[in-house]
């Protein structure tokens, strides 16, 4: 006599049933691991974001962020303001750090408005103007956060990736590479927006000229490297009007 678990109709089921329970575990899993991951991806934007204008625990060649435990107080402390572009209009949104910036850059494809965050720091009794950028590698998403001066002077920068190559384009999260945009210019001599290229062949090595608006590029991660070179151009070009403002 044939068993009822030899029947495929009961392997069917079986299978079905393992689906369902699986899938519903997964996502009450999700679920109930949602508001971590939504405040580990905070406490990781305000790392970023700090240590873009030096607020970070770096010793020697490593690129080190403060501690996560040591986050917020410090955005709240160094982090004056937040504010938000809109079309030209800016208003102060203590909530600017949660903009997603992939979002907005869709929106803008979309023909919609783009908001822009920036946010305001002070440290030394310098301020510093730090803005978001994402753009596209070789091999997917890159993104980072440049600080800059009221005239348009980087003061310093994180970058980030989600699958370059490790040695090779994973490099431009690395300090030789990131340090080297501090002191660079956006603007050229006549105050027009030049943004920085990330050049390959760069006559200066050493990163001496810091008006040329160029940085050597990383041996063997040109894609990568063109990469961070648009979405310098293309996003923080964006905030220039803002800047005019501060010089009225």
């Amino acid at each position: 006599m044939e068993k009822k678990t030899d029947k495929n109709s009961y392997t069917i089921i079986f299978a079905i049933g393992m689906v369902l329970l699986v899938g519903a575990l997964l996502a009450f899993a999700a679920e109930s691991l949602k508001p971590r991951i939504n405040e580990n991806k905070r406490l990781e934007k305000q790392q970023n974001i700090l240590y873009a204008m030096g607020i970070n625990e770096n010793d020697g060649s490593s690129a080190t962020f403060i501690s996560t435990d040591k986050a917020p107080e410090a955005f709240s402390k160094y982090i004056t303001k937040q504010l938000v572009i809109e079309n030209g209009k800016v208003t102060e949104n203590d909530q600017a750090y949660l903009i997603d910036v992939k979002k907005e850059q869709a929106n803008a494809k979309a023909g919609k408005i783009r908001r822009l965050p920036l946010f305001i720091g002070e440290k030394d009794g310098e301020t510093y103007y730090i803005a978001p950028i994402r753009g596209k590698g070789l091999w997917d998403a890159i993104w980072g956060y440049v600080a800059l001066d009221a005239n348009m002077v980087v003061q310093g920068a994180y970058f980030d990736h989600k699958g370059e190559t490790p040695g090779l384009g994973a490099n431009i999260k690395e300090r030789f590479f990131m340090d080297d945009f501090i002191g660079e210019h956006l603007l050229d001599a006549s105050g027009n927006f030049k943004g920085i290229t990330v050049a390959k062949g760069n006559a200066d090595p050493k990163n001496d000229d810091k008006t040329d608006n160029e940085i050597d590029a990383i041996a063997g991660a040109t894609i990568t490297g063109d990469g961070v070179t648009a979405m310098i151009k293309s996003d923080l070009k964006l905030y220039k009007s803002y800047f005019e403002t501060l010089k009225n």
